[in-house]
């Protein structure tokens, strides 16, 4: 298994609810178990990569969203037991953090591809038969730029251009496919 997917968390696999320090309860989005479970037999790895604000705003310690994170997981297997997620990658940083720590230019702040490229040295992953799912242009900026095919979810919310990032993106990049369902993945992802 060296293909993997990507889910950004908030928005793909569950409802987003914008950002607080209060993660609970977290609604998920009924069909993502059943196809994490899917595409593991399929025999890919299933990854999360997600942007956690909530800690570089001081609304949670690096703690708490590792305990909440695992309590995220076990809700998922709860669901369904073959949606078994490899690993979840969260960057804690944002440009205007309200600690100082976390206000740095990092490499794992989407639309950088720095949490992707970190699971595909960890875990050996070809990229280039890997996919990344999100529901923001950072997201499918991400992706791309790590070498994966990407697909935008078009969930409704994140309509908005790139979020804040320094990074400079010599060209459009637009995703390689769009969906309004998830149970569309089924037809893209083989």
């Amino acid at each position: 298994m060296n293909r993997a997917i990507f889910f950004d968390k908030d928005g793909v696999i569950n409802s987003d609810k914008g950002i607080s320090g209060n993660f609970e309860p977290v609604e998920l989005y009924p069909e993502i178990a059943v196809l994490m479970a899917e595409f593991r037999i399929r025999g890919y790895r299933i990854f999360v990569v997600t942007n956690q604000p909530v800690v570089a705003r001081g609304l949670m310690s690096e703690a708490e969203l590792e305990e909440y994170l695992g309590k995220f997981e076990k809700l998922i297997l709860e669901k369904n037991s073959g949606a078994i997620i490899d690993k979840i990658y969260y960057c804690p940083h944002h440009p205007n953090a309200n600690i100082e720590k976390y206000r740095v230019r990092c490499e794992c702040r989407k639309p950088r591809p720095g949490m992707i490229l970190k699971a595909a040295e960890e875990f050996a992953l070809n990229l280039n038969e890997s996919f990344m799912i999100g529901d923001r242009i950072s997201d499918i900026i991400s992706g791309s730029l790590a070498g994966c095919k990407t697909v935008h979810f078009l969930s409704g919310m994140h309509m908005e251009k790139t979020i804040e990032t320094d990074l400079k993106i010599e060209k459009e990049i637009s995703p390689d496919y769009k969906i309004t369902d998830l149970n569309e993945l089924r037809e893209i992802i083989r």
